[in-house]
């Protein structure tokens, strides 16, 4: 899946590729009268390598069904979880609707179970990463069908690695050996991790590694003393460790990961959904590896995304035949070849694992063998929002991690 994090101008995208979906046959479900909206779908488009992710689906469909048609629309993903509440409400919605598996719960109203719609097409829900559909489950159903279950990543310079001597992280990395290396890779403009003032990117995926969670039955958890200790070990990253520069609240995720492509940070962690755009653009040879724990057993972050039916849809039915043809397990392992998204189905895996090293490959599995999901609440966007805003003073060490969540954690309530 593409977590899309990217400050982007708001495209908004209508792409039309191949003919009908299912165009006539036995198999519809709704004869002839089929809604068209149950072949169109709402998502984000942030820009080229969004659009070409949604691309991606509809040609892996096409493999086997050269007529197979799925038209998307939306704006950027920063817009997308305010504009969907208001483009469902149209009369011409589209049936079809894209959701994180941490944004489920927010979107709970817009999105129709589909258990049954699974049972009465045979569909066996327990195939799918446990983590992601436990995620995508609100009030006890499922609302969508998840592609990826994406742990977030330690993503290092290997050569950064090799020049200070130091050998690589394996998926036994302590956060003990992390900071060693951290301090032995922080030289002069050189951090040895990159960091932005956003939750998950890295203070979460440490708390994760270490088997805590902001949540707990559907509320918030973030005065949890686990939680709390983990957050602000990231931030002594920064204030007491010095490996790692302090972001503004302005700055967005990509500044940290622009920071490692651009050799400025040895190391940065990122989700699998940007793999081969950090692959391709970093300068130097780049290794993925697990998030550090103290006791070095990884437990992996995992997000995702699916898709999902929109409660108004008109012929959910039709719908949910649509998604399905483009969650088979060969359309999610060609998603997964082609864009290294990291696949919610086991048996998909191989075609995701293709062509990547050895060690790459064995520190994801980990990470999602081990996964837990993220799972958050209704206003799940305004602890992100506040988080961020607030972070900044907590890596100036102005403010304690304890002080900051506490506050976050007491105005939302």
């Amino acid at each position: 899946m593409i977590i899309r994090r990217i400050a982007a101008v708001a495209i908004t995208a209508a792409v039309a590729l191949g003919l009908s979906a299912c165009s006539g046959g036995s198999n519809s479900g709704s004869g002839s009268g089929k809604s068209d909206l149950a072949t169109k779908m709402y998502t984000w488009v942030s820009n080229e390598s969004d659009r070409e992710q949604w691309e991606t689906f509809v040609k892996g469909a096409q493999e086997k069904d050269p007529n197979f048609k799925l038209e998307f629309e939306g704006p950027a993903f920063a817009d997308y979880w305010t504009k969907v509440k208001t483009r469902m409400n149209s009369a011409d919605a589209p049936c079809i609707i894209t959701t994180q598996a941490a944004r489920a719960q927010e979107l709970g109203s817009l999105l129709s179970p589909l258990d049954e719609l699974a049972k009465e097409a045979g569909v066996d829900l327990t195939k799918y990463n446990p983590a992601m559909m436990e995620g995508l489950t609100v009030d006890g159903t499922v609302r969508a069908i998840p592609y990826d279950a994406e742990p977030m990543v330690l993503y290092y310079n290997k050569d950064m690695f090799k020049a200070a001597g130091l050998q690589e992280p394996g998926v036994d990395y302590t956060t003990e050996q992390f900071l060693s290396d951290a301090k032995a890779l922080t030289s002069g403009d050189v951090m040895g991790l990159a960091v932005a003032p956003q939750f998950n990117y890295p203070y979460l995926a440490f708390a994760f590694a270490n088997g805590h969670t902001p949540t707990a039955d559907g509320k918030l958890t973030l005065s949890d003393p686990g939680l709390v200790e983990d957050i602000q070990w990231g931030f002594d990253l920064v204030t007491k460790e010095k490996v790692a520069t302090a972001p503004s609240s302005a700055d967005i995720t990509d500044v940290a990961m622009q920071n490692f492509m651009n050799g400025k940070a040895a190391m940065v962690i990122e989700g699998p959904w940007f793999y081969s755009d950090i692959k391709k653009n970093t300068k130097g040879e780049v290794g993925a590896a697990v998030i550090p724990s103290k006791d070095g057993k990884p437990i992996g972050m995992i997000q995702g995304s699916g898709f999902g039916i929109a409660a108004k849809c008109p012929d959910k039915k039709a719908a949910f035949e649509t998604i399905m043809k483009i969650t088979t397990p060969e359309v999610i392992a060609y998603v997964g070849k082609h864009r290294g998204t990291v696949p919610s189905l086991e048996e998909s895996m191989s075609g995701w694992a293709e062509g990547k090293p050895e060690a790459d490959v064995k520190a994801i599995e980990a990470m999602v063998k081990g996964g837990k999901p993220l799972v958050t609440t209704t206003d799940w966007n305004k602890v992100e929002t506040q988080f961020a805003q607030y972070s900044p003073e907590g890596l100036r060490g102005e403010r304690t991690a304890q002080d900051i969540l506490k506050s976050i954690e007491q105005g939302i309530g």
